[in-house]
């Protein structure tokens, strides 16, 4: 029976459990790939710190190189995450002719074409299930599953440190920074949060998804990012009474030659099936044009659902090399006619806009009338309590409108001495 070595590069918290889930699981990988996957190197810049598991010790080395240039490693697992020295890890590796896996959103979403055109250029794999909803397996859902569809949109909650913490607003009805402390306390945020909150990890990965889906290579500058960090428990109740639910959603979308790609806190109706997907998982919904709505579900990140993509792809490259041939990946090549990225300013929908204004008469009279001015027409309006004189929170949603009008609007508003602070914008998807 063939024998396959492995190579890892990154032995932190995925590493550590993807050692584990190859042992323990050695078995249905020899059974089911007909040989033996051995790991016989590790690299990583950290080699006294104990890790929780029983593994050969002697395999460890600070090396990277060790790894990339061994001429018996047929297969190098990419875990140290960041652009560089990721990045030309990985590139070297494709170079030394072997088998690349990574779990590297940022490198993929920036770099992506790059490295795709290398492993085609020498004859290798360079697959990546588990950059992307953790184990949950939708890169292979779009390439394989759903691959004959055209597809017409991806809507997703991709972070579930942000949905941890929505979920929780709503469900108790705490501030954004009491759960988000109590997130951080129960190790479902990072001690900085910034890349999970204000929407970076769901860029880079709506941009993995939607590279595959639209067939051409869309990188994480073409996305319009906006996070959860301001919003407020207000927002949460509002939405409530209107119908709705606040997700962090990523969306790429398939329009008439262009393509939108985009991440912001956005209102969805309380039946929309990612309105039931609740604290840490992941759910992404896919329209095709044959398959109609298609949903992925499931936990969207940690040691074992990650190992899970790993493995499958450590499966799916010793199936290859066992039956002594590979498929060409031609996915983020340059195409012939690739779809423009639609600006941000040109997308429709409906909108939330929340002010701080003070209550007293013709208020809403000149508010509306700037709106009218914009072709913004507004659909329902929520004014609680009632204390003449003082400012109250004003609550309007309109029928669809151009983006760039709802914020010219908003400026011209903002400026209006009834107004206290900046208006408050939440995209709507029906």
């Amino acid at each position: 029976m063939k024998k396959i070595k492995m190579g890892l590069i990154g032995f932190g918290n995925i590493g550590t459990g993807l050692v584990r889930n190859l042992e323990n699981h050695k078995a249905i990988i020899k059974e089911r790939c007909n040989c033996e996957v051995e790991l016989v190197r590790i690299a990583d810049k950290d080699i006294t710190t104990p890790r929780n598991i029983e593994y050969n010790k002697n395999i460890l080395t600070n090396d990277v190189y060790s790894v990339i240039d061994d001429p018996e490693i047929e297969i190098i697992v990419e875990l140290i995450g960041g652009l560089e020295p990721a990045r030309t890890f990985i590139a070297d590796s494709l170079k030394k002719r072997k088998h690349v896996i990574t779990a590297n959103k940022a490198v993929l979403a920036n770099f992506g074409k790059e490295l795709f055109n290398l492993a085609n250029e020498n004859n290798v794999l360079l697959l990546f299930e588990g950059s992307v909803g953790g184990g949950i397996p939708i890169i292979r859902g779009l390439q394989q599953g759903i691959c004959a569809n055209d597809i017409k949109s991806i809507k997703g909650i991709l972070n579930g440190t942000c949905n941890y913490i929505l979920t929780k607003m709503t469900d108790e009805g705490s501030s954004f920074n009491t759960v988000l402390k109590e997130a951080q306390e129960k190790g479902f945020a990072e001690p900085d949060p910034t890349y999970d909150i204000e929407g970076y990890d769901s860029a880079h990965k709506i941009a993995i998804l939607a590279s595959i889906a639209f067939g051409q290579e869309i990188k994480y500058e073409d996305v319009f990012v906006n996070g959860i960090s301001g919003i407020q428990s207000v927002e949460i109740s509002f939405a409530k009474e209107l119908g709705y639910v606040i997700k962090l959603l990523a969306i790429a979308k398939s329009h008439n030659g262009e393509v939108e790609v985009r991440v912001h806190p956005t209102l969805i109706p309380n039946d929309n099936m990612l309105a039931s997907v609740l604290g840490v998982n992941n759910g992404i919904l896919v329209e095709g044009d044959m398959v109609g709505e298609t949903m992925f579900y499931g936990r969207g990140a940690g040691q074992d659902p990650t190992s899970s993509a790993i493995i499958s792809d450590i499966m799916a490259i010793a199936q290859s090399i066992i039956e002594g041939g590979f498929h060409k990946d031609t996915r983020l090549l340059s195409l012939s006619n690739p779809k423009k990225i639609r600006p941000i300013d040109k997308l429709e929908s409906s909108y939330y806009l929340r002010f701080i204004v003070i209550d007293r008469p013709k208020v809403m009279a000149k508010i509306s009338s700037i709106l009218g001015d914009h072709n913004i027409s507004i659909e329902s309006c929520i004014q609680k309590g009632r204390n003449v004189g003082d400012y109250v929170p004003l609550i309007l949603t309109t029928h669809t409108a151009k983006e760039k009008a709802i914020q010219d609007a908003i400026k011209e508003i903002e400026k209006l001495d009834i107004v206290k602070e900046k208006p408050f914008l939440l995209r709507v998807e029906e």
